[in-house]
């Protein structure tokens, strides 16, 4: 069954049909999925989500589509790893790392562009666009291949060399934009209106490309035990994935799935050299005030972040707080995961994990709550960041050179044993 009862608009509440609208034709504020929860409640359980498939599409009911062969690739049910090392140096109690650089395209937006994607197919749409910062392109042209769609991507003309290749290896459109995001989202708002048959999962498929990323809550809360984290730390960029996050944890709660009613402290992180949501959020600011990006955290580098706002209000009225990373501790702290818990970030993770560290030191997260960081991207799309990492030593094949270069210490293992 279908539960999408319709479309509402964030701002003023009137009601619109389950079409391919994004934005209230009366005050322009966002659209969002409204659901029928009281049906919902009736026919999910616990056991029913645990026998559907190890994706996002477990949680099919609670998402806007009614296609029983979504778009997938096998997005979701990504690693939630206990994090003692790095909790240990942080100074945190229990601290989990929801691991999505394991999706199929290396980063949380297959969880997105699987739900847009269907959507639109399901609509009647046989092409799919979007503008992206990288990640999102790759996704876009993965699942618009899987499902023998047209893709016409756009970005920003500096992005890093690895996505630009993990986009166009999959054979479709993709188009380098002279410009900052921002200016490719402008191209993408005005080629929607010249091409209302052009599916573009961030402008006119938006309001149900955002209900992807509320199975980074529903994941969680599962993996969990059915019991919500405390306090949560995501990275920051338009906005939505906050938002969506914080809009799942409640949706659990309402459709019967989580018995106690989930009090979640949400934090978010961003750029120092794009942190216009961060920046409201010290200055005690309701206004956002754009900015033009400059961080090598080139995912999170909107200037000008659609759901800014509502990160704002969730991070607020959670109890939450917003913080920043410099492009020096974003590659320190991509290091510090990598050498205490082997998982490899791209520089959105390091993000991430910045600010985490930060907000510990500073006593905004306690060592008595369970905290979960979102890393949602892989490192290998990141690797310029990381253009001082080598070899620690070069050496002539013999055991005489190795013994003078590399000296093991304590951890050297005289035993001969492995």
């Amino acid at each position: 069954m279908n539960f999408v009862t319709g479309l509402r608009c964030r701002e003023c509440a009137r009601a619109y049909p389950a079409e391919a609208l994004h934005v209230c034709d009366y005050c322009f504020g966002p659209l969002e999925v409204v659901y029928d929860y009281e049906a919902l409640s009736a026919s999910l359980s616990r056991e029913s989500i645990a026998s559907g498939p190890e994706t996002i599409w477990r949680y099919r009911p609670m998402l806007p589509v009614s296609d029983l062969a979504p778009i997938d690739l096998g997005a979701g049910f990504t690693p939630l790893v206990r994090a003692d090392r790095l909790a240990a140096e942080l100074g945190l109690g229990e601290l989990w790392i929801k691991n999505d650089t394991a999706n199929p395209t290396g980063s949380f937006k297959d969880r997105v562009v699987s739900v847009a994607l269907t959507k639109a197919r399901e609509l009647g749409f046989k092409v799919a666009a979007c503008a992206s910062t990288g990640n999102l392109a790759n996704s876009v042209a993965a699942h618009a291949a899987r499902a023998g769609m047209v893709s016409v991507v756009f970005i920003p003309h500096d992005l890093e060399r690895a996505k630009v290749v993990t986009t166009a290896v999959y054979g479709g459109h993709l188009v380098a934009v002279e410009g900052t995001y921002d200016d490719v989202n402008r191209l993408c708002a005005e080629l929607a209106s010249e091409h209302p048959s052009w599916a573009f999962v961030n402008v006119n498929i938006r309001t149900y490309y955002a209900e992807g990323s509320k199975t980074l809550a529903f994941e969680v809360a599962e993996q969990l035990g059915w019991q919500a984290p405390d306090h949560v730390v995501v990275p920051v960029a338009s906005g939505s994935q906050l938002t969506k996050l914080a809009k799942g944890f409640r949706e659990l709660h309402q459709v019967g799935l989580l018995d106690d009613e989930p009090h979640v402290r949400v934090s978010g992180a961003q750029a120092s050299g794009c942190a216009p949501v961060a920046t409201a959020f010290a200055e005690g600011a309701d206004a956002i005030r754009p900015v033009r990006p400059d961080t090598i955290a080139k995912s999170l580098a909107i200037g000008n972040p659609a759901d800014g706002w509502y990160a704002l209000n969730e991070v607020r009225s959670s109890g939450g707080a917003f913080e920043v990373a410099t492009d020096e501790e974003i590659v320190e702290a991509i290091r510090l995961l990598a050498r205490t818990e082997g998982i490899f970030t791209e520089t959105a993770g390091g993000v991430t994990i910045a600010v985490l560290a930060k907000l510990a030191s500073a006593g905004v997260i306690r060592s008595d709550e369970r905290v979960v960081a979102y890393v949602t991207g892989h490192g290998l799309k990141t690797v310029e960041a990381l253009t001082s990492l080598g070899p620690s030593a070069t050496i002539a094949p013999t055991l005489d050179a190795f013994a003078a270069a590399v000296d093991l210490g304590d951890s050297s293992n005289e035993s001969g044993r492995p």
